[in-house]
C-alpha cells in the first residue's frame, strides 16, 4: 500500500502487521519511518480500530494466546504465565504505532507510565487478550523533529479486564535509529535520550 493509503486505514490485519514490523507494508515510506518489533516480541496480531480525533483518539487491538509462546515456555517452569511487562510493552507499542498511522516520522521509544496495575493474568489455555486504549494526547514537536502520544490503556483477557495503564508515553524521535548494526557508530551506544 501507498503511505497515504496507511495514513487513512482504520484497521490492520496480521499479515499487515507483520508487514509492517519487516519494513515491506508501504512503497514509498518517508525516510525515517518506525516499525513495530517483529516476533517473537511483537505482542498484537490485528489493530480492530484506529479513530483518530485532533490530538485525542482510541485503539483497540487483540492478540491470540498460543500454547507455545515463548515466555510460558520459561516464566515459570512450572507456573506458566505471561509477563505482565509484555502487556504493558503491548500498550506502547500501540501508541507508537498511532503516532507513525498520524504521520510521525523517526523511531519510536516508550518513555514511561503514571500508574500500572495488576489484577490478573494470561495462562496458556486463554484464548484472546484485547488491548484498549484512549489517547489523551498527541503531538508533534520541534518542528517535526519528534511527537509524543499519551494513553490509559487496558488490558482485557478473554472478557475480562486485568490490567490497566494510565498516562502511558511513547515518543517518536528522529535521528536515533541504529540501522547499522552490529557495526560501531554514532547511534551504537545507549544512554540519555539526545535528538
Amino acid at each position: 500500500m501507498t503511505y497515504e493509503e496507511f495514513l487513512n486505514r482504520t484497521h490492520f490485519s496480521q499479515q499487515e502487521l507483520l508487514a509492517f514490523s519487516w519494513g515491506t507494508l508501504v512503497s514509498d515510506p518517508p525516510a525515517e519511518f518506525s516499525r513495530l518489533p517483529t516476533p517473537p516480541f511483537l505482542m498484537v496480531d490485528r489493530v480492530l480500530e484506529i479513530e483518530k480525533k485532533g490530538a485525542k483518539g482510541r485503539l483497540v487491538a487483540e492478540k491470540d494466546v498460543r500454547m507455545d509462546e515463548w515466555f510460558f515456555q520459561c516464566h515459570f517452569s512450572g507456573d506458566p504465565v505471561q509477563p505482565g511487562c509484555l502487556g504493558v510493552d503491548a500498550i506502547w507499542q500501540l501508541l507508537g504505532f498511532y503516532c507513525v498511522c498520524n504521520g510521525s516520522e523517526g523511531y519510536g521509544r516508550a518513555l514511561g507510565s503514571k500508574e500500572i496495575f495488576f489484577d490478573g493474568q494470561i495462562r496458556p489455555h486463554n484464548k484472546v487478550v484485547r488491548y484498549e486504549i484512549t489517547v489523551r494526547r498527541y503531538s508533534v514537536l520541534q518542528g517535526g523533529r519528534a511527537s509524543l502520544v499519551i494513553g490509559n490503556g487496558e488490558v482485557i483477557v478473554d472478557g475480562e479486564p486485568i490490567y490497566s495503564v494510565k498516562d502511558a508515553k511513547v515518543g517518536i524521535f528522529k535521528g536515533i535509529a541504529y540501522k547499522d548494526y552490529p557495526n560501531l557508530s554514532e547511534n551504537a551506544v545507549g544512554g540519555i535520550l539526545k535528538t
